[in-house]
């Protein structure tokens, strides 16, 4: 009997419907940035300074410019200055005293500055900024900066504990009605985020974004790697990676038109609400309706296919079934199979360790060039236009080139940028951008690389398995990124950099320690792993691209 793949050769497996289909589900890709690293906008810190009731009036009647107010009134400027007092402290000064002078209003008060009492902001801050964050508006700074990290880490959690739950919906219910469900409730959840009135609620809001934007990512990603034919898989599931690179460059664009928060949020958020007309532009996967025994309906939706594709129906389509599982596939994985032998150890822990450094790496890089850099929108822009190449050179090279290889040099490219930026002064704008994209371009080869890897390295009945636990480090790299940046930034700028070279070079060293996979047939059992030498066989290609499927219908 015909398999889905079989009938797909015939009516085309990337035609006219599927371009159409592909298209389509590429805006939930473009559209997942935003949520992703869009803490760059949503939580950037200006420069601030405490708000000192009768400043503003004294500076108006003594006719001061900028640069003398602060230089009068802001404790910790010049040489000997430091940021947490020059923003975090203010002089115990009454400012409404008629006594103050205007040349030098402290010099009647104390002979020397330094002795002067310094106390916290008790009235708020000043933001040297024409627009507003989450930062400004609701003042995470100094003793609350932590909840700034906190914001971001927990989108990461909704991802982590959602890697389950929308997994099971999608391969239970359907990937339409998965697709609909996240992409509803997403679209929702940023809204009332953009309008949430305190940290506590947006907080709440932005967890449960992230706890379905990524299943609807996924969904996605599904649902167009089982409608196109086994030649054309990996090619579309790389571009629609590339299509959140997409999102990347048109995210700086809209956050440098809308420079304030709440009117970004809702930009970003009410075009998601758009693609639920994915559930009726897009249809059901053939692949799924079969495994739940809904042969009519499959059969149905391949002859639709043949329309659109202009094709004739094929005689033999309503014998539509699914491929014939190997005797394997009746083996029950657990966790414990994962390491169960010395070389699955070995594979499972340094994939671990990829997943997370990947992640790490990926979002600490842009957000920590977002928090030094000299213009957020460039800083941003920049880094992102080279993940396309980036793309490509994984789409012409991996069948050529192999994985292990590329794979280690490009965390070492990583590691090696993020040490050399260490050393870049900040007036040396262009190398450090030039730098700062190199470092990018690798990580993201690695991050879309380690995926591939992963499922080469695990036999048929535990690699979905085996994909969804690595990969969740992925999702705990993103929670502890934040901190990462933001707190280590305040011991020394420099210090989260050198974290991440460490972390890079480690991951490239690792990484030769497991076997090339290229030319070599996917594993069926764990003792094609102890042995994980032969030959590829002619369907290598074939059955990663439906592994490639599965991760993602369990993610």
């Amino acid at each position: 009997m015909p398999t889905v793949d079989d009938i797909l050769e015939k009516i085309g497996g990337f035609g006219w419907f599927q371009k159409q289909a592909f298209l389509t589900l590429c805006l939930l890709s473009a559209f997942f940035a935003p949520i992703y690293v869009g803490i760059v906008f949503l939580g950037f810190t200006p420069d601030h300074r405490c708000r000192s009731p009768g400043v503003a009036e004294l500076s108006q009647r003594c006719g001061w410019s900028q640069d003398e107010e602060l230089n009068y009134t802001v404790p910790g400027l010049g040489a000997t200055g430091d940021a947490y007092t020059r923003q975090c402290l203010r002089y115990e000064v009454d400012w409404n005293q008629s006594a103050l002078d205007c040349v030098d209003p402290l010099a009647g008060l104390a002979a020397n500055r330094s002795h002067l009492p310094l106390g916290p902001c008790r009235d708020g801050w000043v933001y040297d900024t024409p627009g507003s964050s989450i930062v400004t508006e609701f003042n995470l700074v100094c003793a609350d900066s932590w909840k700034v990290d906190l914001f971001q880490s927990c989108v990461n959690v909704g991802f982590f504990l959602s890697s389950l739950g929308i997994g099971y919906i999608a391969d239970r219910f359907g990937r339409k009605v998965c697709l609909l469900m996240t992409v509803l409730i997403s679209a929702i959840s940023g809204v009332l985020m953009a309008i949430a009135p305190n940290y506590p609620s947006m907080l709440f809001f932005r967890l449960l974004q992230g706890l379905v934007s990524k299943g609807s990512w996924a969904s996605g990603y599904t649902l167009i790697t089982e409608l196109v034919g086994p030649d054309y898989r990996r090619t579309v599931a790389i571009l629609y990676q590339m299509a959140f690179s997409v999102g990347l460059v048109l995210l700086a664009g809209v956050a440098y038109a809308l420079p304030h928060w709440r009117w970004l949020q809702l930009a970003v958020s009410l075009p998601v609400s758009l693609l639920a007309f994915c559930y009726w532009c897009v249809p059901e996967s053939p692949r799924w309706l079969l495994s739940q025994k809904r042969n009519t309906e499959a059969v149905r939706i391949m002859g639709y296919i043949a329309r659109k594709n202009g094709r004739p129906s094929p005689a033999d389509l309503k014998m539509l079934s699914l491929k014939e599982e190997d005797v394997t596939g009746e083996l029950r994985p657990s966790l414990a199979d994962l390491f169960r032998t010395p070389r699955m150890r070995k594979h499972t822990f340094i994939l671990l360790y990829l997943w997370f450094t990947s992640a790490v790496l990926y979002q600490g890089l842009i957000m920590h060039t977002g928090a030094t850099g000299g213009n957020l929108y460039l800083d941003f822009f920049y880094p992102s236009l080279v993940e396309f190449p980036a793309s490509f050179f994984i789409l012409f090279t991996i069948d050529r080139i192999g994985r292990i290889y590329p794979l280690a040099v490009w965390n070492l490219v990583a590691g090696v940028a993020c040490f050399a930026m260490v050393f870049i002064s900040h007036e040396l704008y262009w190398l450090n951008i030039v730098v700062a994209c190199i470092g990018r371009m690798g990580i993201t080869i690695v991050l879309e690389m380690v995926c591939l890897v992963n499922a080469e390295l695990y036999p048929t009945f535990i690699r979905n398995l085996g994909l969804m636990v690595c990969s969740s480090l992925c999702d705990v790299g993103g929670i502890v990124a934040p901190f990462i940046v933001f707190r280590l930034m305040e011991v020394w700028q420099g210090l989260p950099l050198a974290l991440f070279a460490v972390c890079g070079l480690v991951a490239g060293g690792m990484t030769l320690l497991l076997p090339e996979t290229k030319g070599v047939s996917l594993p069926e059992t764990i003792e094609d792993i102890e042995n994980l030498s032969r030959k590829a066989k002619p369907k290598e290609n074939t059955i990663y691209l439906q592994v490639q499927t599965s991760e993602f219908s369990g993610t």
